[in-house]
């Protein structure tokens, strides 16, 4: 692998380059509650990270983290757990089967109220990367015009900034027709739905890589309406770290090992911006099943939106928090059922890792905020190969 610089300080400099690969756990994790006592290789933490979809760029950091040998660097053998759906994050990490997880924060809403025991400790995502797509001449140019009109989204919880969007423009989810779709674009480019759910590093892609039939070649941006839930009131947090409440309060080996696994995650979304055709080969070898051009589209589309990271990455920012819970409760959707009833309680978010874990790194000389971050240019090959 070969370690750019191009784009802001470094953890290449700093890190060991031994590649890892994924652990395969023989037994029960220990939950996070161990440490490592300095005896050793052999006594590493075992943890369990738990993401919310399949290996791919959205990723990214946590793959490169272990590719790197960052996690082991922090005394931590840390198993990445899929999921193609069939498990919810932070279920499996209120059930115990996990010692953290990847999860957006409205979705976690939701389950909280509902009694899971969760807290958010690094916020990853600072920005929402969720898009609503509609063809140039379809009229489709804002939230505003979705009243009567065939609206895609993919359910799941993923449906809930839409709603919020509509609510601040004063549209009843009522007035659209909300259509199911898949996790890619046919049913949008079959003409079944008039304005497709889309993420900035994957569903929008999709259609970039896709030939035009009328002109033979690759559509292009020209082609859509896109409208961008960030530039909405429905923005909502996505991605975040989240980790069990009653162990960050009472268990002081898992505040640790929480700190600890902080900082080689940090590390690894560092290598992932400068280094993003790396993270993307990476990425493809833990099982992504995207072709390549997609797959680094979806690294660079990622960094986006985590970088630069004013208050370093990871951290909180509570106003963007506090919006993310005011959307939560304005949103109802097409059955009248709202994510959430009530503000959510006490202690559904803190600072106090994330923050511990950047001072440590900043004492190291790591940039933590990459100020100077720029992306790179991607071009999409046909069927993202």
């Amino acid at each position: 692998m070969k370690h750019s610089t191009r784009r802001f300080a470094t953890v290449g400099a700093l890190a060991v380059s031994a590649a890892l690969v994924l652990s395969a756990c023989s037994g029960p994790a220990d939950s996070g509650t161990g440490s490592n006592t300095g005896g050793g290789d052999d006594e590493l933490t075992e943890v369990k990270l738990q993401l919310q979809w399949l290996p791919q760029g959205q990723f990214a950091g946590y793959f490169a983290a272990l590719d790197q040998g960052y996690f082991e660097e922090e005394g931590l053998d840390v198993e990445i757990i899929p999921s193609g759906g069939d498990i919810v994050p932070q279920d499996a990490l209120a059930n115990g089967d996990v010692d953290y997880a990847i999860a957006w924060v409205p979705k976690v809403l939701g389950s909280i109220e509902a009694g899971a025991n969760v807290t958010n400790i690094a916020q990853i995502f600072q920005r929402s990367g969720t898009l609503q797509v509609s063809w140039a001449d379809s009229g489709i140019e804002s939230v505003a015009d979705f009243e009567g009109k065939k609206i895609g989204s993919w359910g799941f919880g993923n449906e809930w900034e839409i709603f919020a969007a509509m609510a601040e423009e004063g549209l009843d989810s009522s007035t659209v027709e909300i259509i199911t779709q898949d996790f890619n674009m046919n049913a949008f480019l079959q003409g079944d739905i008039d304005a497709a759910q889309a993420m900035t590093y994957n569903e929008y892609a999709q259609l970039l890589e896709t030939v035009d039939p009328d002109t033979g070649e690759l559509y292009t941006e020209d082609d859509f309406n896109v409208i961008s839930y960030e530039d909405t009131v429905g923005a909502m947090l996505q991605d975040a770290i989240w980790a069990d409440s009653e162990k960050l309060e009472n268990d002081e080996d898992y505040q640790d090992t929480t700190v600890s696994f902080l900082k080689a995650v940090i590390k690894g979304w560092i290598f992932a911006a400068e280094n993003p055709e790396d993270a993307a080969e990476i990425t493809l070898a833990e099982g992504s099943g995207w072709g390549p051009s997609h797959e680094l589209w979806m690294v660079n589309e990622t960094n986006k939106l985590i970088w630069p990271a004013e208050n370093g990455i990871g951290f909180i920012d509570q106003a963007a928090f506090e919006r993310t819970v005011a959307g939560a409760l304005s949103a109802v959707n097409e059955s009248g059922a709202a994510l959430i009833t009530e503000e959510p309680p006490a202690g559904v978010w803190t600072n106090d890792y994330i923050q511990q874990a950047l001072d440590a790194l900043e004492e190291e000389g790591v940039d933590v905020t990459g100020e100077n971050f720029e992306p790179i240019e991607v071009t999409l090959n046909e069927g993202g190969q």
